[in-house]
Formats: C-alpha cells, sequence, structure tokens
C-alpha cells in the first residue's frame, strides 16, 4: 500500500516547477507525453510524489520520460478527468492512498502508473508511430515552403562584443543526453576554448560544468536568474514581427540584451548566428534534431531545423549522442605499462644513491625477517 504525505508545488511549466521544487514536496504538473528531459531533471530533485494531470503516455508516440520516473523509484500518480490542478495552489497539504488523494475534506481519484503498466502504454504508442511520422513529414514539407527566406535571406544580427569568425562555436541546448556529451567534450573545450553559446537552459548546463556562457541566447523562459547574471551577451530570439516577451524578464533584472528577431527555434538561430559570423566550426550538444525530439518539445514539424542544416552544412558538427559513440576501457596492460614507468626512475634513483640503497635493503631484511621468509 502507498501511503505519501505532504506538501505541494504546482506549475503548468515543468521546467519551471524543477526550479523551485525540493526533495520534499510532491510535484503537481500537467505535463502531457512526458519526455525524458523533463523526467530527467525531476529524478535530479527526487521529489515525494509525482501528480499529473494529463496524460503521462497520451499513446500519439512512444515517450520515456514516465518509465524513466518509476525506475528511480518515483511514484507517478494520474489525475486527469476532476480538475484537480485547478483546485490546489503551492502549500496545500495533501495525502495519497494508492490511487486516492485526499485534499481540502474532498477525495480525487487517480491511477498510479507502475512499470509494467507503463511499458504496455508504450508498446500501444508504437503502433502509432507511422501514421504520427507520415503527419509531420507532411508539416514539415509544408512549412519549409514558407520558410524558405532561412536559406536565401541573411538574419539581422545586432552588433556583439564576442567575436565570433574564424573561432569555433559550442552551441549548448538542454536536450537529450546534453549533460553526458558535454562532459565528452571536456578535453575538446579545454584545448580548444570555442566560443561558447548556451540556449536557455543550455546556459545553466555550461556554468553548472563549470563554464561561464560567452552568448546566452533564447526566449528566456527556461533559464535560471543566476545563469541571465553570469556576464554573458544576453540575446532576446523575438518573433519575425519584432515581438520579444523574453525581454521583460530580462529588464525585470535590471540586464541588457540585444533583440533578434528570426524565425524557427533559438538553437537555429544560434546556428544561423555562428554562421554569418565566419564560426569555423559550429559545434553542437544537446540540438533537436529528429521526429522524437520534436513531439517532445510540442512542435508538429521541423521545417526551420531542415532549412538551416542544409544552410550551414559542413561548418555544423551535431555532438548529440558522442558519448556512447567511444568509450574507452581501463584495460590491465595499460595501467601495468603506466605503474612500470613510474617506477623505473624511482628504481634509478634508488640505485644511484648509497643511502637510500641501504635503507631500501634494510626495510626488504626486516620484511625477511617478519614473514620468517
Amino acid at each position: 500500500m502507498v501511503i505519501i504525505k505532504g506538501k505541494i508545488k504546482a506549475d503548468r511549466k515543468t521546467k519551471e516547477l524543477v526550479q523551485r521544487l525540493k526533495p520534499h514536496d510532491i510535484a503537481v504538473i500537467k505535463h502531457r507525453d512526458l519526455d525524458e528531459v523533463a523526467a530527467f531533471s525531476l529524478i535530479k530533485i527526487k521529489p515525494k510524489l509525482i501528480i499529473n494531470c494529463e496524460q503521462s503516455i497520451s499513446g500519439k508516440y512512444p515517450n520515456l520520460g514516465p518509465l524513466h520516473l518509476v525506475k528511480a523509484n518515483i511514484p507517478l500518480l494520474e489525475i486527469c478527468r476532476q480538475n484537480f490542478f485547478d483546485c490546489v495552489q503551492d502549500g496545500d497539504q495533501i495525502l495519497v492512498k494508492n490511487n486516492l488523494v485526499f485534499c481540502k475534506g474532498k477525495i480525487f481519484e487517480g491511477c498510479l502508473l507502475n512499470e509494467q503498466l507503463i511499458i504496455s502504454k508504450i508498446k500501444y504508442a508504437e503502433q502509432n508511430y507511422e501514421q504520427e511520422l507520415t503527419k509531420f513529414v507532411s508539416n514539415t514539407l509544408k512549412f519549409a515552403s514558407k520558410e524558405i527566406d532561412i536559406i536565401t535571406k541573411s538574419i539581422d544580427i545586432p552588433k556583439l562584443k564576442t567575436k565570433i569568425k574564424n573561432r569555433h562555436l559550442l552551441i549548448v541546448v538542454r536536450g537529450h543526453n546534453f549533460k553526458e556529451d558535454l562532459q565528452t567534450l571536456r578535453s575538446y573545450i579545454t584545448e580548444v576554448k570555442p566560443v561558447t553559446i548556451g540556449v536557455d537552459g543550455g546556459a545553466d548546463a555550461l556554468l553548472d560544468f563549470g563554464y561561464t556562457p560567452d552568448i546566452i541566447l533564447g526566449d528566456m523562459d527556461s533559464i535560471t536568474d543566476k545563469a541571465l547574471r553570469c556576464g554573458a551577451e544576453l540575446i532576446v530570439h523575438a518573433y519575425p514581427d519584432g515581438r520579444a516577451p523574453g525581454l521583460e524578464r530580462v529588464r525585470s533584472l535590471n540586464l541588457t540584451a540585444h533583440v533578434l528577431p528570426s524565425l524557427g527555434t533559438s538553437e537555429d538561430v544560434a546556428m544561423l548566428l555562428g554562421y554569418e559570423e565566419g564560426a569555423d566550426l559550429i559545434v553542437a550538444v544537446g540540438t533537436h534534431s529528429n521526429f522524437i525530439d520534436f513531439l517532445e518539445k510540442g512542435r508538429k514539424g521541423m521545417a526551420s531545423t531542415f532549412l538551416v542544416r542544409l544552410k550551414i552544412g559542413a561548418k555544423l558538427v551535431d555532438a548529440k549522442g558522442v558519448s556512447k559513440l567511444y568509450r574507452h576501457p581501463i584495460r590491465f596492460k595499460e595501467m601495468a605499462k603506466i605503474v612500470i614507468s613510474a617506477l623505473i626512475p624511482l628504481f634509478i634513483v634508488i640505485m644511484a644513491s648509497p643511502k637510500t640503497y641501504q635503507f631500501v635493503r634494510l626495510l626488504y631484511m626486516q620484511i625477511r625477517l617478519f614473514f620468517n621468509i
């Protein structure tokens, strides 16, 4: 029997909730088709319980977020029909007994998801994969014809303090496996010292790894105040008509930012910026580049991303998944070579110094006496 008691914290946007969620809290979200990135951000905090007021797996596509949560021993309860989300607010004390939630004198019934049930939902969703892929491709082609200006015209880039021309540019997006891939690229970052752009939450990722981004670009809706204040040059991605909702947040922190109107996603704009500014190479980490990635972002197509990658061509190196490309195991033979190499100079020093040699010889005799050798 599952019995959980605690105070809730609720938000319609999971990425905003995790910024104030604590391990002793019960998280209440409205996240249809809970994606892996959101799941891992919740796993990092490990709340007592997650109550989702939407279908965690609707059957549209096989999203794996709920499976990761349950495997991390974080209970996931669905309450989709009883308007639970609108009946509660931060700080409310609730009691959960299996599928029942007791709050403010009311009883709400939900469904506690287990691994077996989640796997069956994923298998059902896999049957819809081909149908959804067909819709996605059709939508991509439809909007590609409308967004052709991405290829034919240059974007109006503001005058930046950060110099990108003839340098490598590292773009970090908060996407699948971005932490593992960033870890794998540590040597590259140390040696090459590329210009770094954090796309929204990607800026926090860079800070977590000890790097201060040179530029932060995005609509500023999934980035912490700490990252915005880190000293990076700020660029607010605006709609093509010039509207920039993210600018208000920047100004509320008494910070200044450039405004860059453009079609496409913020990561698309970051790549275009690097291309237009003459970057020698553009390395992308955590970017969204496939069917599942875009469905998890709630997008029905990827026209702008397709066109941007077509434009910048060979300048782009997509490092997504590079952490899985090659993992070098530590072998006994290699370790033995290192140890022997370290002992050789030590042996030479011992043999060259009479006093050291006599000390080692005495120590050797003491060991023999002790063990009766």
